[in-house]
Formats: C-alpha cells, structure tokens, sequence
C-alpha cells in the first residue's frame, strides 16, 4: 500500500521477509475470520488476509478504536451495532477517511498511527461497480485498530447512517454486541485486534 500514514503489526518486516510465516500463525489462531465468505448483499466472495493490499484496490476502511482499553462501537437507529468507518470518497486517501468516518459516526479522532489488521479482498459478479470511480469486480475493505478518544458527538450526514449511540466497551461484550447482527468472523475481528494490540505493548 502506497498511504504512508499507517503501518502494518501483521504484515511482518519492512522487507516482507517473515509476513507469510506471521500470516500463518493468525490464519491457525483466528480460522473463521480467514474462511472464505460469500457476502449477500453485494454478490463478493471474500477472503480475509493480513496481507496488505494495494492502495487503488482499498474501497472501505474500518477501525477497531480502543478507548482507554475499551473498544468503540456504534449503534444506529436500526438498532444495528457496528465498527466505526466507511466508504472511501473519489480521491480520499486512506488516512482521509478514516478520520472523516471516525467524525462521522463516532465523534472521534485518532491519538496516534493506526496498525492494519489486514483486508478482505472481494470479488463481486455485479456487472457495474458499487460507485463509479471504484475499482471493479475486485476490491479491497480494510481492518484496522487504533487508540482514539471520543470527544464529541457523531456528525451524522444525511447519506451515511444515523448513529443514536457510541459506547466504549470491554472487548468481550464488543463482540457480544457484533455478533448479535454479524456472522462468527466479526468476534474473531476483535480478537486478532486485542492480540496485536497486545503483540504492540498497549494491551
């Protein structure tokens, strides 16, 4: 990836020398979130790496933030809890985004360099791609964590969903919440987080 706003505790060292081997030991230790998926609602197959994909493939960012340790989660007014982040706009960098959806849809900001988590890369046989400028039939979501701080309320724009609540809450009950609307993998998500989180000192 070309955003040089980031870095990777997953992908290995800067010459990529042990990211296979890495990649492995997360694959044994989070197996539902590394099984392939067939997402429904758009037609992607998708599988889960924590292989980095390029810049121009990565069409949507999330974040696992932690708040002071606890995981921030929002619900909206469906009564749908989910991670804070979204579609990336037309020429919006990566870290552009992200700190626009932490606005958005958490009232949050960034304390410090988000970690990648890794990326499901999809395939989608929809004829046209979801927006214009993105790439089609392949594209990327990217997973995150970071250490942010919940400072103010959600912006809540007309065309993106309508938060009601964000909590901050330890990341057993995070996945709690998810996985009441979500499949298997999204506990797992938070998991592969909390470890690298760990792995970086700060758990």
């Amino acid at each position: 990836m070309t955003d040089t706003t980031h870095r990777s505790d997953a992908s290995g060292t800067a010459d990529g020398s042990d990211a296979s081997g890495r990649a492995a030991e997360l694959a044994a230790l989070f197996p539902a979130l590394h099984a392939p998926q067939y997402w429904t609602w758009g037609r992607y197959d998708a599988l889960f790496s924590t292989v980095l994909p390029p810049d121009e493939l990565v069409t949507n960012i999330h974040l696992v933030g932690f708040a002071d340790g606890l995981v921030v989660l929002c619900r909206d007014d469906r009564n749908h809890w989910f991670l804070p982040g979204g579609t990336r706009e037309r020429d919006e960098s990566i870290a552009a985004c992200l700190a626009r959806e932490l606005r958005e849809e958490a009232g949050a900001r960034l304390l410090g360099t988000p970690d990648w988590l890794g990326a499901h890369r999809c395939r989608t046989d929809d004829p046209t791609p979801y927006r214009p400028w993105q790439p089609h039939p392949e594209k990327a979501w990217l997973w995150g964590w970071a250490e942010v701080a919940v400072d103010s309320t959600p912006t809540n724009p007309a065309d993106g969903e309508q938060v009601v609540e964000v909590r901050a809450v330890p990341a057993d009950e995070a996945q709690r919440l998810l996985l009441a609307g979500h499949d298997a993998w999204w506990g797992e998500l938070i998991g592969l987080a909390v470890e690298l989180r760990r792995r970086a000192g700060q758990g």
